[in-house]
């Protein structure tokens, strides 16, 4: 039975199409915007903050390869 309190790290890989990972971004970034504004308004949500970091670091870094796979994007200065 493994420790539930060590924090190893395991790396994934998963290939997906652009299209494929532009939707996993959005229905992702719709559940983020849920966790943090609508759930909080329901009885008996406990608040995630270290989850709420998390998948907004996540996003980010999905933002990115959907930007690098896009040549049309421009840089927001």
């Amino acid at each position: 039975m493994a420790n539930s309190t060590s924090t190893q790290t395991k790396r994934l890989t998963l290939d997906l199409t652009p299209e494929e990972l532009k939707l996993l971004l959005a229905l992702a970034s719709d559940q983020m915007f849920r966790r943090e504004f609508i759930d909080p308004k329901m009885p008996g949500h406990r608040p995630d903050p270290a989850g709420m970091s998390l998948g907004k670091a996540i996003l980010g870094r999905l933002r990115g390869l959907v930007d690098q796979g896009n040549p049309k994007a421009t840089t927001r200065s």
